[in-house]
């Protein structure tokens, strides 16, 4: 009887530590593996340009992007943060871009105010055709360097990061 009960114990215990190596192992797949793209490499019409009122930002979940009327520019912007991919949100009382993971922030236009971002927001292709805005999410082009400030302006208000 004892002896069963042993064969019993470990049999358990090499079924959890198996199950440990498993976990551990998609974790760390999970953690490693590159970020999904956007809407997988299709052009998203999102609607006419007057939609997009200036200083505004709308996100399309579809795309995972913003489209944003910064001064007068329309633009269509990635909801990754360039440092390491977290969703950057828009934040309507300071109307900037403020990433939560690590502190980044960006004007209307996405472009790199301040943090640990080695450049701005990165860009999908846009074009107006017709009467509709159309994004092209199967090409994402690298966000202005450190120190381009076309589109910056003072917070409006307060941070959302505090």
């Amino acid at each position: 009887m004892d002896e069963s009960r042993r064969k019993f114990l470990l049999s358990g215990w090499k079924i959890g530590g198996a199950a440990l190596i498993g976990a551990a192992v998609y974790t760390a797949y999970e953690a490693l593996r590159p970020l999904a793209g956007g809407a997988g490499g299709t052009k998203l019409k999102v609607g006419p340009p007057d939609n997009f009122a200036k200083d505004t930002s709308t996100y399309f979940p579809e795309g995972r992007l913003y489209v944003v009327n910064a001064k007068g520019d329309l633009l269509a912007l990635s909801q990754k943060c360039p440092h390491l991919g977290c969703k950057v949100p828009f934040c309507e009382s300071s109307g900037r871009f403020e990433c939560a993971c690590h502190g980044s922030i960006f004007d209307i236009g996405g472009e790199y105010i301040t943090g640990p971002s080695p450049r701005g927001m990165d860009r999908y292709p846009l074009d107006v055709k017709g009467d509709t805005v159309v994004v092209d999410t199967g090409s994402l082009e690298p966000g202005p360097d450190r120190g381009a400030k076309k589109y910056f302006e003072p917070p409006k208000g307060p941070s959302c990061l505090k």
